[in-house]
């Protein structure tokens, strides 16, 4: 006898790697930076580890060469060569369709980001899907991934049970933070992490684009939101 699927009322979406395709935008940024102040320049793999951390937990992730005197230089080079690509920067085609699509099924949904809360907010006007989120969460505001913090303070302003909860994303950190809170994790893997590594944090089910996304949601939304 086969078990019920999950039904899920709350979906709680990363941002960078998920929904916008970010990815090489904030390596190159990293790397760039590295070479404005003459540091060991970590190679594309090292620097898309770090993709949803906190600034502050990628640098010493990614730069651990990094002095506590060059940590303000550098964080302002990466800002620099971040914000010099953001304007190109663009969702992976069909993410807002699967959002609207979502959102029209009456499921809740929520992002939980690396992001500072003045790079999300500029990310969510820039690409105008705002609309679409019942709250959102940044690791300035709270602890980094992979503490649970952030999806304990979503699932608690929006009255979310555990077991209705899933969040999504295209790293272990996101996939960690969805065990270490008691929720389902499902990985994406045209992000920044590798899938062995997405395969080894146990996920419901990786997701090889928006569409396959897309429709293992939208096919375990709970019925009571549908």
């Amino acid at each position: 006898m086969t078990s019920p699927l999950p039904g899920y009322s709350l979906i709680v979406f990363d941002w960078d790697g998920t929904l916008m395709d970010s990815t090489p935008t904030i390596i190159a940024a990293i790397q760039s930076a590295c070479r404005d102040l003459g540091l060991p320049v970590p190679p594309d793999e090292a620097a898309a580890w770090v993709i949803g951390l906190s600034l502050q937990d990628a640098l010493m992730a990614a730069v651990p060469t990094l002095a506590q005197d060059q940590v303000q230089a550098f964080v302002a080079r990466y800002r620099f060569h971040y914000l010099t690509r953001d304007p190109q920067l663009r969702l992976f085609a069909g993410a807002e369709q699967m959002l609207a699509r979502l959102a029209a099924r009456g499921a809740r949904l929520a992002v939980a980001t690396g992001k500072s809360r003045v790079g999300l907010e500029r990310a969510l006007d820039a690409t105008g899907i705002r609309r679409y989120f019942d709250t959102t969460r940044c690791a300035d505001e709270t602890f980094s991934k992979p503490n649970p913090a952030m999806l304990f303070e979503i699932m608690r302003e929006l009255g979310a049970d555990p077991a209705s909860a899933v969040m999504v994303g295209d790293t272990s950190h996101d996939l960690q933070m969805a065990r270490n809170a008691g929720i389902h994790g499902v990985g994406v893997t045209y992000g920044a992490h590798a899938v062995d590594e997405l395969a080894g944090c146990a996920p419901q089910t990786l997701a090889g684009s928006i569409a396959e996304l897309d429709d293992w949601l939208h096919g375990r939304i709970a019925a009571r939101a549908a």
